[in-house]
């Protein structure tokens, strides 16, 4: 009952308000980003939702369009901004994934939306992880987030799959509210972000 209905009640339950009262936030921070950054002030990629259905995931801009001599982009770490560091310690990046909440694309519980590149590279078994819809935050996110290997990740992804329900989800909203205000597990030892994931198991 609840994978079939409740969790978008829920969903829709708790989104609508967080906007309202998040509005200001959001405002100012589109506002930071766009004094600190330019336009555009959000970054936009197509992620795989439910069933690896493409969507395209929001969130606010934290890197610089620095290029190297060639005209390639710079390794993530160069591009990363104070800015843009002080929003990913913050989580403040990811508020505008709540549009995508709020249109259905992903529900405030689920496992993250990763790369379109990724699909193919996955395990049968960790393919899974797109029978739910993405998440906002997630099993993996409050168990460890980008300290965990990928193994480890798909592993707790699959296993929210198989356990989902009301009352998981109530636990991995309060904890990930706990995670946020600690600023735990933002980015790998020696990584501004996490490292690729090449397939099979880390």
């Amino acid at each position: 009952m609840y994978r079939q209905g409740g969790k978008r009640l829920l969903d829709l339950s708790l989104t609508f308000p967080a906007l309202v009262l998040l509005s200001p936030a959001l405002l100012l921070v589109a506002l930071l980003v766009r004094l600190r950054l330019g336009s555009p002030v959000l970054f936009r990629q197509v992620r795989p939702g439910l069933h690896g259905k493409p969507f395209s995931l929001l969130k606010f801009r934290t890197m610089a369009d620095a290029l190297n001599a060639e005209g390639d982009l710079l390794p993530d770490a160069e591009r990363l901004t104070p800015c843009g560091r002080f929003l990913r310690r913050t989580s403040l990046d990811e508020l505008p994934e709540l549009i995508n909440v709020l249109r259905g694309e992903m529900s405030l519980v689920g496992p993250r939306p990763l790369l379109m590149a990724y699909l193919g590279r996955y395990t049968p078994d960790q393919m899974r992880r797109h029978e739910v819809k993405p998440g906002l935050t997630g099993w993996a996110q409050v168990n460890g987030r980008n300290i965990l290997n990928w193994e480890q990740k798909f592993i707790l992804d699959v296993w929210y799959v198989d356990h989902l329900s009301l009352w998981l989800d109530l636990k991995i909203i309060g904890l990930t509210v706990w995670k946020v205000i600690t600023c735990e597990g933002i980015s790998q030892p020696g990584q501004a972000t996490a490292q690729e994931f090449t397939g099979g198991s880390s």
